[in-house]
């Protein structure tokens, strides 16, 4: 059995409900929104309307809205960003890194020089990331990194809309 992460309320439910400017698109199945932890300028997730913990808990269909509505913000992102490439990642259970209850899939636009530090090690690594291949993470500076990450209500909404101005068609 996998186990979850405890979180009540979920705040993905509460963010879907009562705080409406973080949603970029929605569909009958996703929200796609803002990531509060801006780990990379831009960085979204996509959500599902239910309430399910993990990728084992979807329906086909929304296994199919997923992936439809993260390409579509990625296509987003590429035109507001111009990264060096789009990330893709989700987690199931907390010995994969999850942290909320909730199905979300991560959708993130990659920059030189990123300051990933605190994301899976192989991603802190590509050269001008932040950390020579072979060096170990050192946590010291999490804390002060997890700060610097967090953005405010005002930097978030103008970033979503920044996204959602970008969507294509």
């Amino acid at each position: 059995m996998i186990e979850l992460p405890i979180r009540d309320p979920c705040d993905l439910c509460v963010a879907s409900r009562e705080e409406s400017w973080k949603i970029i698109n929605e569909n009958e199945h996703t929200l796609t929104v803002i990531n509060p932890w801006q780990f990379e300028v831009g960085q979204c997730c996509v959500i599902t309307r239910r309430h399910v913990a993990t990728l084992l808990d979807l329906s086909d269909q929304e296994c199919g809205a997923i992936m439809a509505s993260a390409k579509r913000v990625a296509e987003a992102l590429v035109k507001t960003y111009q990264p060096l490439g789009i990330l893709t990642f989700q987690n199931n259970g907390v010995f994969s890194g999850q942290e909320t209850p909730h199905f979300h899939f991560h959708v993130v636009p990659r920059q030189k020089g990123s300051d990933w530090g605190i994301g899976p090690p192989q991603l802190a690594t590509f050269d001008g990331a932040g950390r020579k291949r072979g060096t170990s993470h050192d946590p010291s500076g999490d804390a002060q990194r997890l700060k610097r990450v967090q953005f405010s209500a005002k930097q978030l909404t103008e970033t979503a809309n920044l996204i959602r101005s970008n969507l294509p068609e």
